[in-house]
């Protein structure tokens, strides 16, 4: 058996390594490396609480949102209070334009790049790919960037700023919208909407969000000139709709009022349990002890601990791994064409990406009544007193999963904050039982000869890594 380093991964906000054993040209197991500590949870340690506001956000530029989310989330639980109306229809637009930035970002500038390889030339679609999405020298770029700054646009007038906005509040939000701001905000997703329709799609969001099953989606691109289809043909032909597959458990914390919390397991959907989260240090550069609830969880670094081989802690629901992102909010929100992609053949790379664009399609025509439902003149932002003592915890969907923050306030300043992100879930390392996180299982049994090493980066690229937010 011999050991491999794959990695630095170009691409990826962060740092990430991955070692693989191989045995006969396979990956027989795997471990995946956050080598980059951050020291948030720290950092917030004997603050006043609200400048976990001001602090969190920089966690990561790319979902710095979410993290204002699940921050205000969590002092309004440790408050008592309530968002308004207007408060949480803004904070669902905020959250969702960021996340739906991701997903476009993602898919033409992070995932598609890797089909123009070289390595792909012998098919027949590589030349028009790699003109398309190559990267810097695609043609594709030249209009994504525009698209995505105009759907950005919808930022300056809900949250004033991005990234690092301070106007999502334990309340709601600090930035009232006015009538005629709302006219703008509806032109903006029209905009939006018509260049995923023309150049994404090259159909129509709603017949794109009706498909059912995996032969509906393969009748639907066959022979559209648009992106999505292009990949999907590309996919198709790799195998990449049946390689990926992490395990057959998936969590969701519930996003926009439109998608619910829950956990899909083994075609069963049940209830999200928070209390039911714990996170195990055991393959972890922290010190360890029995698996802990993040609101008892503790940071404490040991570098030179025996065994470990990561920053990254191992988050379990009730003591299972469980994969996060777009592909477990459609599970959870029981959509026919995920149910059947992932009945067929699991967590496949494809699945992944076709949930991202199932969130494209069916999250912007909400994002349009949310706008619509925005009352002008009544309040935005509720108020409250902070406690001297207290806990709260906030549970939100960043774009590429469930996030949680977890506080404990003690004489007016923080005394505990931990944080488990998306990328924490899916990059967890293995834990007291020896259970490897999902990644890493996703990656076993996959060739790993020369030519066969451009799949694993699919697989990895997948997951959506962002690694910045991983360790804390």
């Amino acid at each position: 058996m011999t050991r491999i380093l794959v990695g630095p991964f170009n691409r990826v906000e962060g740092d990430l390594e991955i070692s693989l054993d191989l045995e006969q040209g396979r990956v027989r197991s795997a471990y995946v490396n956050s080598p980059l500590f951050r020291g948030f949870e720290q950092i917030l340690v004997g603050r006043a609480p609200l400048d976990a506001l001001a602090i969190v956000p920089r966690i990561c530029g790319i979902c710095s949102v979410a993290q204002s989310a699940a921050a205000a989330s969590a002092l309004a639980d440790a408050m008592g209070i309530a968002p308004t109306a207007n408060g949480i229809l803004s904070r669902h637009l905020i959250t969702a334009t960021e996340n739906l930035a991701d997903h476009l970002t993602h898919f033409y500038l992070f995932f598609m790049p890797d089909f123009a390889r070289p390595a792909y030339a012998g098919y027949g679609w590589h030349g028009a790919v790699a003109r398309r999405f190559a990267a810097i020298k695609g043609d594709a770029a030249a209009e994504v960037l525009p698209a995505r700054a105009g759907f950005f646009r919808l930022m300056g007038f809900l949250a004033g700023r991005w990234p690092h906005s301070l106007a999502i509040q334990p309340g709601g939000s600090t930035r009232a919208i006015g009538a005629g701001e709302r006219i703008r905000l509806l032109a903006l997703l029209r905009e939006f909407r018509s260049f995923l329709e023309k150049r994404l799609f090259g159909d129509s969001l709603a017949n794109f969000g009706r498909l059912a099953s995996k032969e509906e989606l393969l009748a639907w691109a066959a022979g559209r000139p648009a992106d999505f289809p292009a990949f999907l043909q590309a996919a198709v032909d790799l195998g990449l709709d049946r390689v990926g597959r992490a395990g057959d458990s998936f969590l969701s914390a519930g996003a926009y009022g439109l998608f619910p919390a829950g956990v899909w397991q083994d075609g069963t959907i049940s209830d999200l349990d928070p209390i039911a989260i714990d996170e195990d240090s055991s393959s972890a550069w922290l010190a360890a002890g029995r698996a802990r609830h993040p609101a008892q969880g503790e940071t404490v670094v040991d570098a030179d601990k025996p065994g470990a081989y990561t920053w990254c802690k191992a988050p379990r629901y009730g003591g299972q791994t469980c994969e996060v992102g777009a592909l477990a909010r459609q599970l959870v929100a029981a959509h026919p064409l995920a149910l059947d992609l992932v009945r067929r053949d699991g967590a496949s790379v494809m699945a992944r990406v076709l949930a991202r664009m199932l969130e494209l399609a069916r999250v912007l025509p909400a994002m349009a009544t949310w706008v619509q439902a925005l009352q002008p003149g009544e309040p935005f932002c509720a108020h409250g007193e902070m406690p001297d003592e207290g806990s709260g915890t906030g549970l939100v969907e960043a774009a590429r999963g469930s996030l949680g923050h977890w506080l404990s306030i003690k004489r007016g300043q923080i005394d505990r904050y931990q944080i488990i992100a998306p990328t924490t879930w899916n990059f967890s390392p293995r834990d007291a039982n020896g259970q490897p996180g999902p990644l890493e299982q996703a990656l076993i049994g996959l060739p790993a000869v020369p030519d066969a090493l451009p799949t694993i980066q699919h697989v990895v690229r997948s997951f959506d890594p962002c690694m910045v937010c991983t360790v804390h």
